[in-house]
């Protein structure tokens, strides 16, 4: 499938409150990260991979190795957004995931994240084997 036809996963709407801007007048980057972090929880969900079933089922969750925000263009007052993602690399033990945050009315994207995650083994406190089911449903959104 061409990556321009590849599933992209709709996982938060928001809205930019007065709250949220600094001293110039925009969205301060502190804001960014808790929606990008909260729609990566939806991400998993949205893969059908829950983060409670990773426990459950497989003994291990996931742990944030490495997360990169890019600004593109800044948000105002009143601006809505949403977030989609997609997966964009899988490992052997770890994935990278692309998220952006898009002007709901414009469809200007603002900002992306870049999230690698690591499977995490909590008895042993080390890295673990991506389980082999949640590969599969992972790869259905490989860009």
């Amino acid at each position: 499938m061409p990556e321009a036809e590849k599933p992209r996963l709709p996982l938060l709407r928001g809205v930019v409150h007065p709250w949220h801007h600094d001293i110039f007048g925009h969205m301060n980057v502190r804001h960014y990260a808790p929606f990008f972090d909260d729609a990566t929880f939806h991400l998993y969900a949205a893969l059908g991979v829950g983060i409670s079933q990773m426990q459950d089922d497989f003994g291990v969750h996931i742990v944030t190795a490495k997360a990169e925000t890019n600004f593109l263009q800044e948000l105002k007052a009143g601006d809505i957004f949403l977030i989609d993602g997609a997966v964009v690399r899988l490992g052997g033990k770890s994935c990278t995931h692309h998220l952006r945050m898009i002007h709901a009315e414009t469809g200007r994207i603002h900002a992306t994240y870049d999230l690698t995650e690591v499977f995490f083994n909590p008895e042993t406190r080390r890295s673990a084997p991506m389980p082999e089911p949640i590969r599969e449903k992972m790869a259905r959104f490989l860009l």
